[in-house]
């Protein structure tokens, strides 16, 4: 029997799933961490980064300052914060750290979907009597989203993976699993801790996948329409963007060869 098997041994036996040191108790530790840590990013980065790309201004600066947490080692923050007060606050310095790695891609990729949207379709928007607020809602916000998601979905899988390393400086997660193996020499084990958190990033990475396609908002106006609604590229570039008001009247509509807003309104023929 190979390791792959050994591994396989390892995960099919009951006693290694259950008590303190049990997968389904690093399991727990491993999601909480990795949650919080993605929910905090998500509340620094996305309203930064959807505020400067609606106003285009400030985001180049608010990337490159974000960059830095990126350009950071997580694991050198970790050892950092274990020789500082925060040692004794259980799993806030992981926390911490996971953040400082989330927000980069996070930030950058809203900020780079707003700043995308077509600056006809958002003229066309205000020339429909739109304030500021309506077009960042009904306009700039829904043709980023695919931007926005993106981010989303790369920052969930680079947390899920890191927060293994979290266990190198005693911290809880999945990654106590393969510490443990190494410090046993226990092969199979080392191998089913990385399979277990493999396999988590996959679940997440596909749970926002699902999730994207259900409330993705160029989907209900197509699915309505029979899919005359917004579509998007492979890149995120949009093709055929209709913009239309809060109750009724006019749309307008923008076309990838940049031909001029049409009123569709009927007239009265006298």
């Amino acid at each position: 029997m190979g390791v792959v098997g050994e591994a396989f041994t390892w995960l099919t036996t009951g006693s290694n799933w259950q008590g303190e040191n049990g997968v389904w108790n690093r399991l727990g530790e491993h999601v909480l961490v990795s949650s919080v840590a993605l929910l905090i990013a998500c509340a620094i980065a996305l309203p930064i980064a959807l505020y400067l790309g609606h106003i285009g201004k400030g985001g180049a600066l608010a990337i490159n300052i974000s960059n830095v947490g990126r350009a950071v080692p997580v694991f050198a923050v970790l050892a950092l914060f274990m020789v500082s007060p925060l040692r004794n606050s259980g799993s806030v310095p992981t926390v911490i750290a996971l953040v400082l790695f989330a927000v980069p891609p996070l930030l950058t990729n809203a900020y780079v979907g707003m700043r995308g949207v077509d600056s006809a379709v958002v003229e066309a928007a205000r020339g429909m009597g739109m304030s500021g607020r309506q077009v960042f809602v009904r306009v700039e916000l829904p043709l980023a989203y695919s931007m926005i998601m993106t981010g989303l979905r790369s920052a969930a899988v680079q947390v899920v993976a890191t927060a293994t390393i979290a266990a190198m400086v005693g911290q809880g997660g999945l990654g106590r699993i393969i510490t443990a193996g190494f410090n046993t020499y226990n092969t199979p084990q080392v191998v089913a801790g990385a399979l277990l958190v493999a396999l988590l990033a996959l679940l997440v990475e596909g749970a926002l996948v699902a999730l994207n396609r259900l409330i993705d908002p160029a989907a209900a106006p197509a699915a309505a329409s029979g899919g005359t609604g917004p579509r998007r590229t492979g890149g995120g570039l949009v093709k055929t963007e209709t913009v239309t008001t809060a109750l009724t009247g006019p749309a307008l509509t923008k076309t990838a060869s940049g031909t001029a807003p049409t009123d569709t309104t009927p007239r009265k023929t006298v």
